[in-house]
């Protein structure tokens, strides 16, 4: 007999990042990141409440002491319906949007099940690696770096010469925009956004090949989500800036060495994603203000279905009054 068909969570929580994203972008290019955040979270959290889910944030905005929405640990949703483990990031990439450059999306990974995503703690970064399907178990984080795109070339049917590689651009990277030159590959500076650069690798129409470097691990975990439900692989370890975050990792039993794989980022085996655009970008487009209207693009993936899903939004704003005044402020 054929199972039931279930419920797409996914098309609740896209409605989650659209609220997010035009909340966010209303503070696109006006110099204030705080703004923007906390636009984004007022509105990302307010929908979220009214979702049929039993969720808790496993990654959020920080520390319930440093965040009074969205937090870590805070219980979202109705407290009915599927338990789940909630990460949130409501705009990755608050600088690009106070400064009004492509880039930023509003996201939200929800797995199903307690104890199944991975929450790094305090420690907010982690050296990485991502790649689409094609190159998903060939690479090995602690190979070098010539290594790693010899076997993504060959998995794709290029030469090194023609892959493209993103990297955030910051000082503890150069030693990967260094390796990735020597080797003969393209580089793809970004200012922030590695969520985005992740995802991008196992995009088809994409021109991004892998993502390196060092950046947030809570970030790590929102990415590993979605490579999950497109078939893409990334792979991280935790970094520790200083003597404080070592111990720390020490003392709360977390291993340094320890290579984190997709399915150690998130367990469950039914995953679902969904991403907005905020400033537009290399993957999703920007939100469009047309006066009555607004126009959001998204994504939602599952990963127990594969199903990949790109959707347009139209929003009537005189309607959107009725219901809420987030967006409109």
């Amino acid at each position: 007999m054929a199972e039931p068909v279930e419920r797409n969570l996914g098309l609740d929580l896209v409605r989650v990042t659209e609220t997010a994203a035009m909340a966010a972008a209303r503070w696109m290019g006006r110099g204030d990141k705080e703004a923007a955040d906390q636009a984004a979270v007022d509105g990302m959290r307010a929908h979220l409440s009214t979702l049929d889910i039993d969720g808790v944030v496993v990654i959020g905005e920080g520390e319930k002491d440093q965040a009074p929405m969205l937090y870590n640990g805070e219980r979202v949703g109705t407290g009915r319906g599927l338990q789940v483990e909630v990460a949130v990031d409501p705009v990755d990439g608050t600088t690009l949007t106070a400064k009004g450059e492509p880039g930023a999306l509003a996201v939200i990974a929800v797995a199903e099940g307690r104890g199944l995503m991975y929450a790094p703690g305090r420690l907010v970064y982690m050296d990485k690696i991502a790649v689409g399907p094609e190159a998903a178990g060939l690479v090995e984080l602690d190979a070098p770096v010539e290594h790693n795109l010899k076997r993504v070339a060959k998995a794709k049917g290029k030469d090194i010469s023609d892959l493209q590689v993103i990297i955030l651009d910051r000082p503890r990277n150069q030693i990967y925009i260094e390796a990735v030159r020597r080797c003969g590959g393209r580089i793809r500076q970004i200012r922030d956004g590695d969520v985005q650069g992740a995802i991008s690798t196992a995009r088809e129409e994409s021109t991004i090949d892998v993502l390196l470097g060092i950046g947030g691990s809570p970030e790590a975990v929102i990415a590993a989500a979605a490579l999950k439900c497109m078939g893409g692989e990334l792979q991280g370890k935790l970094w520790p800036r200083d003597d404080a975050e070592r111990n720390y990792a020490i003392d709360d039993g977390l291993d340094l060495e320890q290579i984190l794989t997709t399915n150690d980022f998130v367990g469950s085996n039914n995953v679902f994603f969904a991403a907005t655009g905020v400033t537009g970008g290399e993957y999703l487009r920007a939100v469009d203000f047309l006066g009555d209207r607004v126009v959001t693009h998204s994504v939602i993936m599952r990963s127990k279905t594969g199903s990949i899903r790109y959707m347009d939004a139209h929003h009537d704003l005189e309607r959107l009054r009725t219901i809420s005044s987030v967006v409109l402020d």
